[in-house]
């Protein structure tokens, strides 16, 4: 359902944050994100009028990686920003992410090596929605992520998605419903564990299937990634 009606107001930014993620013919994948900055008018920065329409900042961020998150490749551009030659100018920089892994420790090495002056303030914020956007784009690609598990006796574990938010509480209605073999209990509850159980890869083109161990990055770990 919508947000309830606002008040009565009068749209003065928006920012929009876009992520595409894209398998490459080589065997990685391109998570590509791009944030932009408008205002509703004519804006006044320090270095010249900047005309309404036009934006703000205009940010794209790409970082290449595996089928176990690592990041191969990684590549920063500003085609927009406030201050023209200079903003633009930390691109580079964001090869640091190279070596870093989506899912374990990603913000935090981010945080290491690219807060504050280190790098571009938002750049560095764009950073923080693509493990969960990885996620989502390896789901019954990389990652096996069944609709039910209710007949899935193969598994000897939970699907990697249960026990990590409000919806998929192992104790809640959509697990009852939809996840009935590991509703209430009959799975340990894997919300505080340092690790989650490994997953199956979807099989592709008749290939084997394989297990994915190490931890996967879930709803709960975004704000400790």
């Amino acid at each position: 359902m919508p947000l309830s009606e606002p008040a009565p107001r009068t749209l003065r930014h928006r920012r929009t944050i876009a992520v595409e993620a894209y398998s490459r013919e080589d065997g990685l994948w391109d998570i590509e994100a791009c944030l932009t900055d408008h205002k509703d008018r004519d804006f006044a920065l320090a270095t010249g009028l900047r005309k309404e329409g036009t934006p703000i900042h205009e940010l794209w961020l790409r970082l290449t990686i595996d089928e176990d998150f690592e990041v191969h490749d990684a590549e920063a551009v500003s085609d927009w920003v406030p201050y023209p030659g200079i903003c633009d100018q930390i691109g580079p920089e964001y090869r640091q992410l190279i070596g870093l892994n989506l899912r374990s420790g990603f913000r935090h090495g981010v945080r290491e090596r690219l807060a504050g002056a280190a790098g571009c303030t938002h750049l560095t914020e764009l950073c923080s929605v693509l493990p969960t956007a990885a996620i989502q784009a390896f789901a019954g690609v990389v990652i096996h992520t069944p609709d039910t598990a209710a007949n899935d006796t193969e598994n000897t574990v939970p699907p990697f998605q249960l026990g990590h938010c409000h919806a998929l509480r192992f104790d809640g209605e959509a697990v009852r419903r939809f996840y009935p073999r590991w509703f209430n209990g009959r799975a340990n509850d894997r919300a505080n564990e340092p690790t989650t159980p490994a997953t199956t890869e979807a099989v592709r083109d008749g290939a084997s299937t394989r297990k994915l161990e190490p931890k996967l990055p879930t709803q709960q770990e975004g704000n400790h990634a």
